[in-house]
C-alpha cells in the first residue's frame, strides 16, 4: 500500500486538490441552522406542543418584543398596524388584544395594562417567521429607529446568522499566523509549516464540502469544527514529517525514507486518531442533536485528516521535498530540554496538591450555575442595551402558552384564576379574561374568538416575570404544568421559550452521563489495546480527567455562569483531544523503561517530549483562546475559553502529574502489562 501511494504521487496530489476545490465550492451550499430548538428530539413535550399549536392555530408563539417610547393609545394602535405590515411579522399582540380598548384603561386590571403600556411606552410582542430573521429584524430596526428597542429569540438568531461565519473567518486569520509561528519555532525549515497546514487544510475543506450530503449543520459546528479539526490533527502531519526528516539522515533515497517514515509513524498516528475519533463518536450518542451534529463533523474531519496525512502528505512531500532542503534554517529552539531532574523533584508536592484539589474540583464542576440557552448579549451592544431598556421599563417578561381542551369555560376560568395567583405570573390572556366565561363563543364573530379557540383547544397566554431560564423560570414551568394537570390530567400542552429550555435541560443533563461514560469507556479500550496494559489506561485517564475536572470547576469557584452545551462538549473534546499528550509521553517512557530504571526513564522522557507536547498544547490552547476572544456567541465563546484553559491544564498535568503516577505505579504497571520487558536494574 505504501509503495503504491508513493508510486502514484502525482495522481494522488491532483485528486486531492480537485476534491478540495470542489469541496471549497460545495461548502457554500450547506445550510447553517442557528435555532437550537430544532436540535431537540421530536418527542420532546414542548416540541410536540409547538407542532399541535401550529396545526390548530394560525399564529405562533411570540419570539420578539419591541418597545416604542412616548406614544398615545391611538399612536400605539397605529404603530401596531405598521408592525404587522412588515414582511415576516405575524401575531402582533398589544393591549387591545388583552382588554377592550374602547373602555377607559384606568378601569382595566393594572397588571394587564402594565404588561403592554406604561408611562407612555408601548410594548409589542410578535412572531418573526423562521428563515426570515435577518431581513425582518433589519426592517424593524429601520422602522423603530435608534431611540426605541427590540429584543427576543428571533433577534438572537439573526445576530448569530450574521456574525458566526464572519467570526470564524476572523478567528482563522488570527490563528493561522500563530500556528505558523509556533511551527517555525519547532521545525528546521521555512517551508515545512506550509506542508503541515496544506495537508490538514485540504482535509478541513473536504470535510466542510462533504457536509452537503448531511443536509445542514449547526452554527456551533460551523464555528468550532474546522478550527478544532485543524488543531487536533496537526500533530499527525508533524509526526510523519519529523519521522521522514530522521530517516533522510539514514538514507539518501527520499522514497525509501518516506516508506520507513510512514511505517514508523503509522501506529502512533493511528492510536492518536483512534482515541480522538472514539471520543468524538460519543457526542453522536447525544439525544440533543447539536452535540450529535458536531460529533459527526469532528469524526468525519479526523478520519479525513488521517487519510490526508497518510496518503496526500507523503505524495506531496516527495514531489516537493527539495523545497524543504533549500529552506533549511538553524533550529530556533532546542528539541531536548534538561528539565527532567527538576520536574521530578516536584513529584511529591504535585501529588499532594492534586489530591487536595481533585475532590473539590470534581464536586464543583457539576455545581456551576449553568445556562441552557445562549445567555444574554453584552450591554455595550445594541441588542444588549435594548434588552436592558425593555426590562427597565416593563420588567422581565417570558410568555408561555397553555393549550387545554376546548368546551368547558367554567373549568377554564378556574384554571386561569389559579394561574393568575402563581408567583411570577403578571397576567394571563384568554377568552375568559378578555370576553368572559358568561358569553358563549358561538354568539361572537369568529374574528373575535379565533385567537383563543381552535377546533380542539383553548389557548391561554401566560405573561411571566422570570428570565427565560434559571431556578425561578423552571420552577414556574413545573407549577404551570402541575396546575394544568390538576384540571386536565395529561390532556394539555405547554410551550414557550422557558418551557423549551426546561426540556432542553432535562435532555442535555441525561446526555452528560451517557456521553462522558461512553468517552471514557471507548478511550480506555483504545489505550488497553495500544499499551496492552490494564493499569496504564487508568493512569492516563486519571491524569487527563483530572485536568478536565479542574478546568470545568473554575466557573464555580469564580461564581460565573457557564453555557451547559459548552460544558458538555468540552468535557468530551478536552479528554479526546489531549489524551494524545499522555499517550505520546507514556509510549516514550515504556520504550525507555526497557533500557533503564524507572527514574532514569522518566527523566529522559520529560527531556525528550516536553517540547513536542508543548507545541501540540500551545496550538490547541491558541485555538481555544482565539475562539473565545473573537466570538460574540456565548456558546462558541465558552467552548473556546474552556478548550484553551483545558489544553494548558492537560499539558501541565502530563508534564508534572503523569510522571509522578508512572513512577509510583512502576511495579503495578510491570505486573499488569503484557510482556513489558522492563529493565531489571536500577
Amino acid at each position: 500500500m505504501t509503495a503504491r501511494i508513493l508510486k502514484h504521487k502525482k495522481s494522488i496530489v491532483i485528486t486531492f486538490l480537485l476534491l478540495t476545490i470542489i469541496s471549497a465550492a460545495a461548502q457554500f451550499g450547506v445550510p447553517v441552522n442557528h435555532d437550537m430548538v430544532d436540535f431537540l428530539p421530536d418527542d420532546t413535550p414542548s416540541i410536540e406542543a409547538t407542532e399541535i399549536m401550529n396545526e390548530e392555530f394560525d399564529g405562533a408563539v411570540a419570539n420578539t418584543r419591541v418597545m416604542m417610547k412616548d406614544l398615545s393609545i391611538s399612536e400605539a394602535l397605529a404603530f401596531k398596524e405598521e408592525l404587522q405590515a412588515v414582511d415576516g411579522v405575524s401575531e402582533v399582540m398589544w393591549l387591545d388584544d388583552a382588554i377592550d380598548i374602547k373602555k377607559p384603561i384606568e378601569m382595566a386590571d393594572t397588571d394587564t395594562v402594565e404588561s403592554y403600556y406604561e408611562n407612555g411606552n408601548a410594548l409589542y410582542s410578535f412572531h418573526i417567521e423562521e428563515g426570515k430573521e435577518v431581513e425582518t429584524t433589519d426592517a424593524i430596526y429601520e422602522l423603530i429607529g435608534e431611540e426605541n428597542a427590540m429584543s427576543g429569540d428571533a433577534l438572537d438568531t439573526a445576530i448569530s446568522q450574521e456574525s458566526t461565519g464572519q467570526e470564524s473567518m476572523n478567528a482563522a486569520f488570527i490563528l493561522v499566523p500563530i500556528i505558523i509561528l509556533i511551527l517555525l519555532l519547532s521545525t528546521r525549515s521555512w517551508i515545512e509549516p506550509v506542508f503541515f497546514l496544506t495537508a490538514i487544510g485540504v482535509s478541513v475543506l473536504i470535510n466542510l464540502g462533504t457536509n452537503i450530503f448531511i443536509g445542514e449543520i449547526s452554527f456551533i459546528t460551523q464555528a468550532v469544527a474546522p478550527i478544532l479539526q485543524l488543531a487536533v490533527s496537526l500533530d499527525y502531519a508533524i509526526f510523519l514529517l519529523h519521522s521522514f526528516d530522521d530517516y533522510r539522515k539514514e538514507t539518501e533515497d527520499p522514497t525509501e525514507a518516506m516508506k520507513r517514515a510512514m511505517k514508523r509513524s503509522f501506529p502512533a498516528i493511528a492510536a492518536s486518531a483512534s482515541t480522538t475519533v472514539f471520543g468524538f463518536t460519543a457526542l453522536m450518542f447525544m439525544e440533543f442533536g447539536l452535540g450529535a451534529d458536531l460529533g459527526l463533523n469532528l469524526v468525519k474531519g479526523i478520519l479525513l485528516s488521517f487519510i490526508s496525512v497518510m496518503v496526500f502528505l507523503p505524495a506531496l512531500t516527495l514531489m516537493f521535498y527539495k523545497w524543504i532542503d533549500k529552506t533549511q534554517h538553524r533550529p530556533f529552539m532546542p528539541s531536548v530540554y534538561r528539565v527532567g531532574k527538576h520536574v521530578m523533584k516536584l513529584r511529591i508536592p504535585v501529588l499532594l496538591m492534586i489530591l487536595i484539589l481533585i475532590v473539590p474540583a470534581f464536586l464543583a464542576q457539576s455545581q456551576t450555575n449553568f445556562l441552557y440557552g445562549t445567555g444574554g448579549h453584552p450591554e455595550n451592544t445594541r441588542a444588549g442595551s435594548d434588552a436592558a431598556a425593555i426590562e427597565e421599563s416593563f420588567g422581565k417578561f417570558t410568555p408561555m402558552v397553555l393549550l387545554v381542551p376546548k368546551g368547558d369555560l367554567a373549568r377554564e376560568e378556574e384554571l386561569v384564576q389559579e394561574l393568575d395567583n402563581l408567583d411570577h405570573v403578571k397576567s394571563t390572556v384568554s377568552y375568559v379574561d378578555t370576553v368572559g366565561a358568561g358569553i358563549p363563543p358561538e354568539y361572537l364573530d369568529e374574528s373575535q374568538t379565533e385567537q383563543f379557540f381552535s377546533e380542539n383547544y383553548s389557548r391561554i397566554t401566560i405573561n411571566t416575570t422570570t428570565n427565560n431560564e434559571g431556578d425561578e423560570a423552571f420552577n414556574l414551568v413545573e407549577n404551570v404544568r402541575d396546575t394544568a394537570a390538576d384540571y386536565y390530567g395529561d390532556d394539555f400542552h405547554a410551550l414557550g421559550q422557558s418551557v423549551t429550555l426546561y426540556d432542553m435541560k432535562d435532555i442535555v443533563e441525561q446526555d452528560n452521563t451517557v456521553v462522558n461514560l461512553l468517552t471514557i469507556i471507548t478511550i480506555a479500550i483504545v489505550l488497553l489495546v495500544t499499551f496492552r496494559s490494564i493499569s496504564i489506561p487508568v493512569i492516563l485517564l486519571l491524569t487527563i480527567q483530572s485536568a478536565v475536572w479542574l478546568n470545568l470547576s473554575v466557573p464555580y469557584f469564580t461564581n460565573s455562569s457557564l453555557v451547559y452545551i459548552g460544558y458538555l462538549i468540552v468535557s468530551t473534546v478536552q479528554l479526546a483531544a489531549t489524551v494524545d499528550y499522555a499517550i505520546l509521553f507514556t509510549e516514550n517512557y515504556t520504550h525507555n523503561r526497557k533500557e533503564m530504571g524507572a527514574m532514569a526513564a522518566i527523566k529522559k522522557t520529560i527531556n525528550e517530549k516536553i517540547f513536542s507536547i508543548g507545541v501540540s498544547a500551545s496550538i490547541l490552547s491558541s485555538v481555544g483562546f482565539i475562539l473565545w476572544a473573537t466570538s460574540s456567541d456565548p456558546i462558541v465563546g465558552s467552548i473556546g475559553l474552556l478548550l484553551g484553559r483545558g489544553a494548558l491544564l492537560a499539558f501541565l498535568l502530563v508534564v508534572f502529574l503523569l510522571p509522578a503516577l508512572l513512577l509510583i505505579s512502576d511495579r503495578i504497571i510491570e505486573k499488569t502489562t503484557w510482556k513489558p520487558n522492563f529493565f531489571k536494574g536500577k
